[in-house]
């Protein structure tokens, strides 16, 4: 299916009760009719809560780490799991994204069934339907890549065993991936990895194409932990080499990268020793491209480089005042279901009054949040939120923020809505 058609789909779909937010008068328009209204955000009958996108902040973010892997020869695969919405997976690719990462074969349909070409999929995949549909995406589609990690003889098994009985016509490309005690997944040694990789050479349905691994789940997480590990990820992937166990690949794959030690896995793939073929260092962040108001924002390694670049926060979430019940106490309408809260309470930011006049929200704190409200903190506030105001808040972590809203417009500086960005969790 062509990108423009498949995407195509997506402002066909008719607005109703299933997006949360959006106005009330829209409904029954297609998307692609409520974007060519540019309906003004504050002015346009949206309803609150309402998370929005800034469209600025979001072009910027690509551009930024797209110089960023270009600079450092590095192969960009942006992780999908997000935001898990295939037109920011296009705006990645159209930035220099090699490709894109997922988590689960959900993901990978979804970047499927939108036309992503290149999928890196993060998981030891031994679920025999999901093996069995990636087998005939393959076969459909000479074009089509998947790489997908193992760490186990058992899972090499049976992941042999599931592509055998779908009649796999081309082989899997597998990485080894490596982990380290008290991690995540991945082999925790070398042995492990040279008695995995003889289980894929012997079999005719995977080729190895590599190692891989996630140095965010390390026990020792820190700037030395970090490096020790990628220099381990080094290691293996040489005494691999030198085993002989690429030589059905073209190129060597190396790879690794979340979204708070990019710079430490730049410095480690700029140093890889010389291999016996092409090496493809592929670096996987996914949360840049939204940014936030809270952990990455705290651990970004632009912090450490900033000569390298920044990011910019892209989310803000807009709920009203619905109560004033007490002396220092605002309630608004957004809680648990619409605010991601896994990595801390989300900061207000600005005040939107029934006059339409912005200002800083100073001395306005959350510090509890029900279902469907959030207790606001006023009492040292030189000019509290009222009723009917409408407050913006910040928030952490992009991937629990992008999952609790199906339609995100994406608004200009001047309230603008320029799109609407579809999500699929």
């Amino acid at each position: 299916m062509a990108i423009a058609t498949a995407l195509d789909r997506l402002g066909g779909e008719r607005v109703d009760h299933r997006f949360k937010g959006l106005p009330p008068n829209a409904a029954g328009r297609t998307v692609r009719e409520l974007t060519a209204e540019r309906r003004n955000l504050y002015r346009g009958g949206f309803t609150t809560p309402i998370l929005t996108l800034s469209a600025e902040a979001v072009e910027h973010n690509l551009r930024c780490m797209a110089r960023y892997a270009d600079r450092h020869g590095l192969e960009f695969a942006p992780h999908g799991k997000t935001s898990m919405a295939p037109q920011l997976f296009w705006r990645q690719v159209e930035h220099g994204a090699w490709g894109i990462t997922v988590a689960v074969p959900h993901q990978a349909r979804v970047a499927r069934d939108f036309g992503v070409q290149r999928i890196f999929l993060a998981n030891q995949l031994v679920d025999v339907a999901a093996l069995g549909w990636l087998a005939g995406e393959l076969a459909a589609d000479p074009h089509f890549r998947c790489v997908v990690y193992v760490d186990s003889v058992r899972g090499v098994e049976l992941m042999d065993r599931a592509l055998r009985g779908a009649g796999a016509r081309r082989p899997l490309e597998v990485v080894i991936e490596l982990g380290s005690d008290g991690a995540r997944s991945g082999v925790r040694d070398t042995d492990t990895a040279l008695a995995v990789a003889g289980a894929v050479d012997a079999t005719s349905t995977l080729t190895l194409v590599g190692v891989a691994g996630y140095e965010g789940e390390l026990p020792e997480a820190d700037g030395a932990g970090v490096r020790a590990w990628l220099e381990s990820l080094s290691a293996l992937a040489l005494t691999l080499d030198r085993a002989g166990r690429f030589r059905d690949t073209p190129e060597i794959m190396i790879s690794a990268g979340g979204s708070a030690w990019f710079d430490a896995v730049a410095e480690a793939f700029a140093k890889l020793p010389r291999f016996s073929r092409p090496v493809c260092r592929l670096l996987r962040s996914g949360a840049y491209i939204s940014h936030d108001d809270g952990r990455y924002r705290e651990v970004t390694p632009f912090n450490r480089i900033p000569e390298e670049g920044f990011l910019l926060p892209a989310f803000r979430l807009w709920a009203q005042v619905v109560s004033r019940p007490e002396p220092g106490l605002a309630l608004i309408n957004a809680g648990k279901r619409d605010v991601a809260y896994d990595l801390g309470l989300p900061e207000v930011q600005v005040v939107r009054d029934t006059a339409d006049r912005m200002r800083r929200a100073t001395g306005v704190t959350v510090t509890r949040l029900a279902d469907q409200h959030a207790f606001l903190d006023c009492s040292g506030s030189p000019e509290p939120p009222e009723v009917g105001d409408w407050v913006g808040l910040g928030m952490s972590h992009p991937c629990t923020i992008f999952e609790k809203w199906p339609l995100i417009p994406l608004v200009a500086g001047d309230g603008t809505v320029k799109d609407y960005i579809r999500t699929f969790f």
